[in-house]
């Protein structure tokens, strides 16, 4: 039988579903589900569906999905209710977050059960393990970790690949190879080789793969501007990793450049460009961006000019 509170705290919608559908194992084959919406069901609902007994089965289960809205409209009567749930209803909460410090928080973890639910810290080796199972595959490391370098920490999205790629794939063994000429990551492989080029130091490789991606894909000069800002992003991490006494092998890790052997020249262009020309480049990137918004000059052109800004540096 499944507790009488549960909160489920995380953004990833992957594990919540799963932690919930464990929940709802748990419970009798006919248990009655109920869902609501934090933001916009009133107090009393969820509170009379929790302590009216069920019509076609043997308990209820009511959902609350953006509990967070739930609590913030109605903090003083959910810790009410939380500290003393009723005995004849599972209440699941879902949470963006939930900070440990804060009464609710307490009061739900003393009387429920609190789930989390955020992406790994080791993100390659959940890649791995999920891989194996459900999906019967067996990623190499390096592949786990260019599948996590192309999605980032999106489970639900990397799940959907996996079952992809066991169904494309004629072995259960999934290499690099693999993974790079999946369709679905080709355009994600064509920007990550031209941030790739900017982190080599060659802004005139960086121009042609640019020309390039134009040419074959018209919606590349929408994607660019967010590409480039999360590659200026990691310089900005770089250089002060670097004022911490990290080298290149450590930053190269933690930012997940990939190749691995690119961190070094990654670092190099860090330093190249300094704490000012980086910021001056997130500047002329923020006023291409707006350009592109507003009209004003063609979008490819502006994101040449901004490739063509850094050659200068």
């Amino acid at each position: 039988m499944p507790a009488a509170l549960y909160a489920l705290v995380g953004s990833d919608a992957l594990l919540q579903q799963e932690a919930l559908a464990t929940i709802l194992r748990d419970a009798p084959a006919d248990a009655q589900r109920v869902d609501l919406d934090g933001e916009t069901a009133a107090l009393a609902d969820m509170l009379d569906e929790l302590r009216s007994f069920a019509l076609f089965g043997s308990g209820k289960i009511v959902v609350v999905r953006s509990a967070d809205a739930m609590i913030t409209r109605f903090r003083p009567q959910m810790e009410t209710y939380c500290a003393e749930p009723s005995d004849s209803a599972t209440l699941v909460l879902r949470f963006n977050t939930l900070p440990g410090n804060q009464r609710i928080s307490k009061i739900i973890a003393k009387a429920g059960k609190i789930i989390p639910c955020t992406p790994p810290k080791d993100l390659a080796k959940w890649i791995a393990d999920r891989a194996k199972t459900p999906h019967g595959l067996q990623l190499a490391p390096d592949a786990a970790a260019l599948l996590a370098d192309l999605i980032g920490d999106d489970l639900a999205r990397i799940d959907n690949e996996l079952a992809k790629l066991a169904l494309m794939s004629p072995t259960p063994h999934v290499g690099i190879a693999e993974i790079s000429s999946n369709v679905a990551f080709q355009r994600e492989r064509e920007m990550w080789d031209l941030t790739n080029a900017l982190a080599a130091g060659d802004a005139a490789h960086a121009l042609t793969r640019w020309r390039q991606l134009v040419q074959g894909d018209s919606s590349a000069e929408f994607r660019a501007v967010t590409w480039l800002c999360l590659w200026l992003q990691n310089v900005r991490k770089a250089l002060a990793m670097l004022r911490e006494g990290q080298n290149a092998f450590s930053i190269g890790q933690q930012l997940r450049i990939w190749p691995r052997e690119l961190a070094q020249k990654f670092v190099q262009t860090a330093q190249t460009l300094g704490p000012a020309g980086a910021a001056a480049a997130i500047d002329l990137l923020a006023e291409i961006d707006y350009q592109t918004k507003t009209g004003v000059g063609d979008a490819a052109e502006n994101v040449e000019r901004f490739l063509l800004s850094l050659a200068a540096n």
